[in-house]
Parts: structure tokens; sequence; C-alpha cells
């Protein structure tokens, strides 16, 4: 490798690590912000919270890389042209796309690292991260008391606390309402205070009560019996366990979603893709047949109103009998609604089944095609930032980081837009993944174009005289037409 080549990937390197940590940090705060309700409040240790935003971080490395060869391309080829490098470089009759070549090599690899983690890495991370999600969500939140209320957040108990001194932790004048026996207000203690404790397992709660007393309602002798005998103990000290459930953070089998369309692979995505076509094939056969049973067609081609014959023979429509004096007009029309009722039911029914087969199948399709986007968004990023930075000749994280930003929002939007539309099924599962490609892609090839041949394309002083010459012919013409 020649030193100018080493020169410009180390100039290229640079900038790619440090936009990349700065659009994961950004990235992770958003996915963070997404998902801060389901992790406050329930008691989840460090490892479990780093767990779960390195599993986060992974899910957006695809939507990264992209806007970090971008950014970093502009950046790279801006700093070189702000510091007449790439002046120098043209000077001594290098052109531009051998000054690009191993930096267009480098990109190409970079690409080929977006598709492997969207290929290998975000299933792996997605199934992590459901299953992460589950697991948080059966946690109940942490037992926090307080003052003056009841608090019902504990199973078949409701607590009651008049005060807390924050300083040892004792709870003043408590009230616990026992209802594990299903029979309503019939158990109660009272305590002058007291002081509460998990266990270190969480799947216990001990309150340990000082100088009280508990009153608990018996079972009734029959239905007709209204007494109700009453037991009344006085206590010093008592200790009062109750069992807690999913309280503490507990790991379930993380490969319980590993169906799930975002966790698989280009190998188990085709293999449910074929499945899934079948079914659906098989689905829309039998629909076909049975719309030619209830219609009384003869064939599946009658479906089909492109496929239309015109009568070219005589019929004589004189022959034809009037409808209002046939005696069977009335049982004619009957059967016909009675025909048209059964279709529609049948439509209707094919309808529910295409919702539960065919949406999938989208949905299938779409995620196949996507794994590819990425590396083909990488690849064409690199040829809209590294002329841009050529043309605009600024580096920093100012004029470039705003730049690339308006082009990675217009793609985010074309590519979303474009999954949304061939998940319903207006557009194909090609079309829909690949439209933002297709939109950058001649944004790209111009760009790339107007970088080798030098153009003035984002230079003020040659728009102003172009407007100053507009002036000068438009006041020429008004004089010729007077």
């Amino acid at each position: 490798m020649k030193i100018f080549d080493r020169f410009l990937i180390r100039s290229f390197l640079g900038p790619l690590f440090l936009t990349i940590f700065i659009v994961l940090f950004v990235l992770i705060l958003q996915f963070l912000w997404v998902y801060i309700d389901e992790l406050v409040g329930k008691g989840l240790g460090l490892k479990v919270i780093l767990e779960f935003l390195f599993w986060g971080t992974c899910t957006v490395i695809p939507m990264a890389l992209p806007l970090a060869t971008l950014l970093a391309s502009i950046m790279t080829m801006g700093n070189m042209g702000e510091f007449n490098e790439l002046l120098a470089m043209k000077a001594a009759g290098i052109p531009l796309l051998r000054i690009m070549r191993p930096l267009i090599i480098l990109s190409f690899f970079i690409s080929i690292a977006g598709f492997f983690s969207a290929n290998d890495l975000m299933p792996l991370a997605y199934k992590n991260i459901f299953a992460l999600r589950d697991d948080i969500s059966r946690t109940k939140e942490e037992i926090r008391i307080p003052t003056g209320i009841f608090y019902n957040g504990i199973d078949n108990y409701s607590l009651r606390i008049d005060s807390r001194d924050n300083a040892t932790d004792i709870l003043y004048d408590v009230m616990v309402y026992n209802h594990s026996s299903r029979r309503g207000n019939n158990s109660v203690t009272l305590a002058d205070s007291g002081t509460i404790r998990l266990t270190e397992d969480k799947q216990n709660i001990i309150f340990t009560l000082y100088n009280g007393e508990s009153y608990e309602e018996g079972e009734r002798k029959s239905i007709a019996d209204t007494s109700f005998p009453i037991q009344h103990v006085t206590f010093d000290k008592q200790d009062i366990v109750i069992e807690l459930t999913n309280y503490a953070f507990q790991r379930r089998d993380g490969d319980r979603f590993e169906s799930d369309v975002m966790a698989q692979n280009l190998s188990n995505l085709g293999y449910r893709r074929d499945s899934l076509d079948s079914l659906y094939t098989i689905s829309l056969q039998q629909f076909q047949r049975r719309i030619l049973a209830t219609g009384g067609l003869m064939y599946a081609r009658q479906l089909d109103t492109e496929n239309k014959q015109e009568y070219t023979g005589y019929f004589p429509q004189d022959l034809l009998p009037i409808p209002q004096e046939s005696t069977q007009y009335p049982d004619l029309i009957n059967r016909a609604i009675g025909k048209a009722d059964q279709l529609a039911n049948q439509v209707e029914n094919h309808m529910i089944e295409e919702i539960q087969i065919h949406l999938p199948l989208r949905r299938t399709r779409v995620e196949w095609y996507r794994k590819f986007t990425v590396a083909f968004a990488c690849f064409i990023f690199f040829f809209i930032g590294a002329p841009l930075g050529a043309i605009i000749r600024k580096g920093g994280l100012g004029t470039p980081v705003i730049v690339s930003m308006l082009f990675f929002v217009v793609y985010y939007v074309i590519d979303i837009s474009g999954k949304k539309l061939a998940t319903d099924g207006s557009v194909s599962a090609f079309i829909g993944t690949f439209v933002s490609a297709m939109i950058l892609l001649p944004m790209g090839v111009f760009l790339t174009y107007k970088a080798t041949t030098d153009s003035d394309l984002f230079n003020k002083d040659a728009y102003l005289a172009l407007l100053k010459k507009c002036k000068r012919i438009l006041p020429q013409r008004h004089e010729i037409k007077e």
C-alpha cells in the first residue's frame, strides 16, 4: 500500500470512529428515552441495565453505520479541501477518483460489515432485547409505602402508616389488612410502630410490629348464621411474613422470541417466506374453488376481469322473455341475491385468511430485503458525502453535520415510508425496501460527476454572477418589447 493511500485511510478512519461513537451515543439516548419508563422503579441491578443498553446499542448499529459513513466522508474530504490538500493533489495530476479509490475500497468493507451486522448481530440483539423487555415487564415495581394513605401495591394486603422516621426507617401507627382469605376486611393488625425489610432473594417481605393488637373474624357456622367469632390478640412484638411474587427480576428462556421476524437471519427468513408462500398459494386456490362453486362459474379465468372475450356471433334478443311477464322472475331475483350474498361472505372470509397469512408473508419479505439495504446505504452515502466534502471544502463538525443530517433525514423518511407501504401491500417488498437507495443513487452519481469536473455547485459567487447576468438581460428584453 502506498504512503498516499495510508494517509487517506488514516484521515478517514479517525472521523469514522468518532462519528460512530457520537451517532451511537445519540441513538442510545433516544433508545433509553423510549424505554426509561420500563426500567425505573423495578429495582434492577446495574448488570441488567447495562445488558439492556448493550443489546439496544446493537439494534441501532445498522442505522448508525450509514450516517457515520456519510458524516466521516464529508469531514475527510472537507478537511482536505479546507487546508488545500485536495488542491495540491489535483495540481500534482492526481484525479479525484484516484484520490477516492482507497476510501471507496474501505467503504465497500464497511458495507460488508453493515450487511453482517444486519444479518447476524441484529437478530441476536432483537431476540435478547425482546426477552429482556418481557422479563422486566413481569417484574413489579419496588415497594414504597407512602404515609397517610392506604397502599395496595402488595398482593392480598392493604397497608397504611401514619408517619416514618427517615433516619431510622421506623414506621409509626401501622395498619395491616389481610385479604388473603378473600372474605373482605376480616383480618386487621394495628401497631404503634414497626419496621419493614425485604429478604435477600426478594421473595418475602417481613413486617416487624411492636406494641399492637390484631383482630380476625372466624367463619360462619352456616349461611343463616349472622354472628362472627372474633379472635383478639395483643402482642409486644410480632413478625408478619408476606410472600412476594415477581418482585425480583428473573431471567427466563431467551429463545422464546427467536420465531419473531426481527430475530431471524436470511436463511431463516427464506425458509419462513417459502412456507408462508406455500400456505398463501393453497389458500388462494381454495378460495378460487369456493368462488367457482358458489358463483356457478366454470373456469378460474372467468374471475379475471382482464381475460374477457367479446361475443361475435348473433344473439336473438327478440326471443328473450320480458322479466315482468315471466312467472319465474321473482324466484330468479331471489336466487341471484342469495348467490351474491354467498359470494360476499366468501370474499370476507378470504380477507380474514389473507390477513393471517399474507401480512406475515409481506413482513418476512420486507425484512429479507432489508438485510441488504444497510450495505447499499453505506456505499451510496459515501458517494454522496465524499463529493460533497470536495465541493463544500469545509471540515469539522459544523457544516458537515448539518448537510449530512439533511440527507439522512430524507433517507430515513423515505425508508420508513417505503417499509410501511410494502408491509401494507401497497407496493412490492423490493420497491418498498430499495426506494430510498433508488432515490439517493442518482444524487450520488450527480454529485460525483460534479466533484470530478470541479463544478461550482455550492459556490455563491457563481450564483451571484448568474443573478447579475439575468438582471442585465431582463431590462434589455423589456426595452425590445416596448
